[in-house]
């Protein structure tokens, strides 16, 4: 039996991979006792929480290192697993260690794996998001058994994750094989000499809620003046990137306050499980204030019981199952003055303590490890032999990551001054000369926002501003926008385009919907809402199909603004009446001709029967995408109309000159119809388009540029237009990100996919 273990990994200093290296080492035991020994009883894929492959020193049973923010890396681990001699993987899940919303970018990951899959899941939410409860539901979906810790988390997985409750496993949470020593070494140690300890432990972070114990403390030295409270443990790295020590200084802040300062130790280190035991073992009593119910397992909790602890805790779900039928004492949540009680009672009456200490201990000792191992191996085996031999295979994937390139900004940051982006470029060199455009910063903005959600990349969020600022400072006294810049930062035109005018709201409303933070998300709605009277005057269809996109993220921010549903429905009004005026038997099309960024039309009517759903919208733009699509892939990949000439109603339809704005479009356009309809064929279509930038395409030459991270401003009759402007490579990069969000939708897509007769992708669409 080899298993694979799928985990955040020592030295990491996080709590799954205590459980995981515990959880590695009673399995091991126990193979070891059935005769199996040695190396080969399993191996590790550890999650690291930055890019640095090398962040962590891991030991040489780690063998798959995933970044947690680099899709490509859960895939390439699938790959190792798949062609491993692993009998089994066993899965750490929390959903926090895992990149993407909620962690969503596991699921590629357990959609290619071949092995059978045991998952342990640390957390189980009574109200889950969308995303998190079908990330649970996948996980259910693909693994042979899922083990949770508490009974509870067996009543939620049944009743609010629908999930069989033959494929769940009670396993409790294991506890060290320790028992305490003859002679406590921490009992010399200033903080525990003639003192009684009240102790916690575990990475710190507000949740933990030892504020309520500080608080307790007055009323508890009043009483017991050889009292000190102990804390052990760093601050969790997660709270030390966003705000540093901020909590600890705090609590240190309100001891001072309280007096208490004197009767308060904090101990900065995380410590291996002998040494824990100590300090459960010198402790009086061990305090768990969690300050709500939500937590389905604690470890800490458990090490407690297992050390025979007298533990007094808040009452959240694990703490109610297991200090039940007197292993422990519970106070309500955030109550100073009912912990206070309970811990003077319990320090005035030793024999009332000695038996709290001693039903946590024989509870205790059927948590230890070496039981706990046994519970999972036999578990492990089980999964490992009911594998159907002869299974299919997962289908193929209609988004190949291994062919997409790494994600760069690179050139983006070439293009970009503490103005704006620089709209034209001289091969990989900024031109200065051409200056800057409105529609090139809010393309901009949207990529910077869109690479911020699907890396959490710093590098774009600091870009955020400079685009931000650069169309507050276009903006007219009237709320219109003007478009061109000089290097000089002249303005070089009174009003801009419609078509620039439509991007910036687009723009604007994305940002909206999906600001890092509310100042964004408020200066953007200024700046949208002084844009409002100028929708009415729209003439050109772009401009109103921009506008569209752009108020329907808006609503997704604020459904209730009747005004803005009002001006939604009377653009959409606009761009049908359009279709109506223009579409023949053989012509299905907004006008009498192909001109560019044709796909923004019916992509904006899929966003406005997203937001208002309005059945005609939808029919339109899947009509228009159609008639679009069978022009576009008429040779079998993507050949989007070309712009010498353009394509007029029963003239001749133009090869050159081909745009990444068009292709972005349409890479755009068949991820909405994917949402719109679930049919995965329009992924198929979206994953073609965009491998147009890759060399797919009428001179089999990629547009992309690995050397620059830039893209060519187009295809030409005789070659590239070796130019790469910031138009080409925005349109590159918000088409690059759309896939990767895209990926992280495969679970749902591959399954209509097989389960649907094989049809032709063009007769689908």
């Amino acid at each position: 039996m080899k298993v694979a273990y799928i985990s955040t990994y020592l030295p990491r200093e996080c709590g799954l991979a205590t459980f995981n290296q515990n959880v590695v080492r009673a399995i091991a035991l126990n193979l070891a006792r059935q005769g199996q020994t040695g190396p080969e009883s399993g191996f590790g894929v550890a999650l690291n929480d930055s890019d640095d492959d090398d962040q962590y020193d891991y030991g040489d049973e780690v063998k798959v290192v995933i970044r947690q923010e680099d899709q490509k890396d859960y895939i390439r681990a699938a790959t190792y697993l798949n062609t491993s001699d692993a009998d089994v993987c066993l899965l750490e899940h929390e959903f926090g260690i895992f990149g993407g919303e909620s962690g969503i970018y596991l699921l590629p990951l357990l959609h290619r794996l071949e092995k059978p899959l045991v998952t342990v899941l640390h957390t189980i939410l009574r109200e889950p998001s969308h995303t998190q409860k079908i990330i649970i539901q996948e996980i259910a979906r693909r693994s042979a058994r899922l083990i949770v810790m508490s009974r509870r988390g067996i009543d939620f997985l049944t009743d609010i994750y629908d999930i069989a409750p033959e494929k769940i496993q009670l396993i409790e949470h294991g506890v060290p094989d320790l028992e305490a020593p003859r002679v406590n070494p921490l009992l010399t140690l200033a903080p525990f000499r003639n003192r009684r300890v009240l102790f916690s432990f575990g990475l710190l972070s507000r949740n933990k809620g030892l504020e309520t114990v500080i608080r307790a403390l007055p009323a508890i030295v009043a009483e017991h003046p050889d009292v000190v409270y102990v804390v052990l443990g760093n601050t969790h790295p997660g709270v030390v990137r966003r705000s540093g020590e901020e909590y600890r200084e705090q609590l240190k802040r309100l001891a001072l306050e309280l007096q208490v300062d004197k009767h308060l130790v904090f101990i900065n280190k995380f410590v291996e499980e002998a040494e824990l035991m100590n300090y459960l073992t010198a402790a009086a009593i061990y305090i768990t204030p969690y300050t709500n119910e939500a937590q389905i397992t604690s470890g800490t909790l458990s090490y407690a019981v297992g050390a025979g602890a007298a533990v007094v805790s808040t009452p959240y779900w694990h703490a109610q199952e297991l200090l039940a039928e007197g292993r422990g004492r519970l106070f309500p949540f955030k109550d100073a003055d009912a912990l206070a009680d309970t811990v003077n009672d319990l320090l005035t009456n030793p024999d009332t303590l000695a038996a709290l200490q001693h039903e946590a201990y024989e509870y205790g000792l059927h948590l230890r490890w070496p039981k706990i191992g046994a519970e999972f191996l036999a578990v492990l085996e089980a999964a490992s032999a009911q594998t159907a031999t002869g299974a299919a295979l997962p289908p193929r994937p209609l988004v190949d990551p291994e062919i997409i390139p790494e994600f760069s900004l690179a050139h983006v940051r070439r293009l970009t001054d503490d103005t704006g982006i620089v709209q034209h470029a001289k091969y990989g060199i900024p031109n200065l000369k051409e200056g800057y455009c409105l529609d090139d910063n809010s393309r901009a903005l949207i990529m910077a926002l869109m690479a911020y959600q699907q890396h959490n990349s710093q590098e774009a969020l600091d870009l955020l501003p400079i685009y931000l600022s650069y169309l507050h400072y276009v903006q007219c006294d009237d709320g219109n926008f003007r478009n061109f810049l000089s290097f000089r930062r002249e303005y070089l035109d009174e009003v801009g385009s419609e078509d620039s005018f439509g991007r910036t709201v687009w723009a604007l409303g994305y940002l909206i919907h999906r600001a890092p933070n509310n100042s964004y998300r408020e200066f953007a709605g200024e700046l949208l809402a002084r844009s409002v009277p100028h929708f009415g005057a729209l003439h050109h269809l772009r401009g109103i199909a921009n506008t569209m996109i752009g108020v329907a993220y808006y609503l997704k921010a604020h459904p209730d603004d009747e005004a803005l549903v009002e001006e939604l429905t009377q653009l959409t009004t606009r761009l049908l009446s359009a279709y109506a005026a223009h579409r023949t038997a053989d012509w299905h099309w907004f006008e009498e001709k192909l001109t560019y960024d044709n796909a923004i039309l019916p992509l904006a009517l899929l966003h406005a029967h997203e937001i208002t759903g309005h059945a005609p919208a939808r029919e339109v733009a899947l009509e228009a995408l159609e008639f679009l699509d069978e022009l576009s892939f008429r040779h079998g990949f993507l050949n989007p109309v070309g712009n010498q000439g353009w394509y007029h109603q029963g003239g001749e339809l133009p090869v050159f000159d081909q745009q990444a704005i068009e292709t972005m479009a349409m890479v755009l356009v068949y991820f909405q119809a994917y949402r719109t309809t679930h049919e995965p064929a329009f992924i198929e279509r979206m994953f073609a388009s965009y491998q147009w930038f890759l060399g797919e395409n009428l001179l089999r030459v990629p547009l992309y540029d690995p050397e620059t991270k830039g893209c060519c401003d187009g295809l030409q009759e005789n070659g590239l237009n070796r130019n790469q402007g910031a138009e080409s490579t925005l349109a590159y990069l918000i088409s690059h990100l759309t896939v990767l969000k895209a990926l992280e939708l495969e679970h749902e897509y591959d399954q209509s996919a097989q389960a649907a007769e094989p049809a032709a992708v063009a007769a689908t669409v």
